[in-house]
């Protein structure tokens, strides 16, 4: 038992690791990029209560679309849902609550920085805020190509995000930051429930 514990916090300790640096590393080039283009993202990062409540209502309907697609038990959603329970499902099923929360949080906070923070708004001087939406989040699919459909979920997600930044009618970072954090905790928690089925479905053979 106590190498079945040891080699879990082995497992999520390396994860974590991982995780942070990754994240880490997107949020440092969010402020480097950010300097090189002379775009602050924090120049629309207004923290208030209304902008909460956007996030956290803007949370729902992506929400239930990951539910609906992740729910599907065939053709290439079936394969997604495959891929991340495998690759994500034992490293976050071996990661507390707290933990979930905060690489939610840690995800939604770099991404949306460079994202929709720097990438959107330079795009927008040469292209427009059409331009802005539609270029910066093909290079947001581009970094989430996992498989094609993959890809085009995250473009069509980031879009999302984009038209998110401006919906309460002044522009603020921290609604979709909002989404981007909350949506991908309980993304977190649905592949760790699913992990833990799966496993405990083939232990009952």
């Amino acid at each position: 038992m106590n190498l079945v514990v040891q080699r879990s916090a082995d497992l999520r300790r390396q994860f974590l690791i991982l995780a942070v640096g990754f994240e880490g590393g997107l949020l440092l080039m969010a402020f480097v990029l950010g300097w090189l283009l002379s775009v602050d993202p924090l120049d629309h990062w207004v923290l208030d209560t209304r902008a909460i409540g956007w996030g956290l209502a803007g949370t729902a309907p992506l929400y239930l679309l990951f539910l609906a697609g992740y729910g599907r038990r065939r053709g290439r959603m079936q394969q997604i849902r495959d891929f991340l329970i495998e690759k994500l499902g034992p490293h976050l099923t071996a990661c507390r609550l707290p933990e979930l929360v905060g690489l939610g949080v840690l995800a939604g906070v770099a991404e949306e920085f460079l994202f929709r923070g720097v990438l959107q708004p330079w795009f927008e001087n040469d292209w427009g805020w059409l331009g802005g939406v539609v270029i910066s989040n093909l290079v947001f699919a581009l970094a989430h190509w996992v498989t094609p459909l993959y890809g085009l979920l995250a473009g069509v997600t980031g879009a999302y995000l984009g038209l998110a930044l401006d919906v309460s009618g002044e522009r603020n970072l921290v609604i979709p930051t909002v989404i981007h954090s909350v949506y991908d905790f309980l993304a977190f928690a649905a592949v760790a429930r699913s992990y833990r089925a799966s496993v405990a479905a083939e232990n009952t053979r």
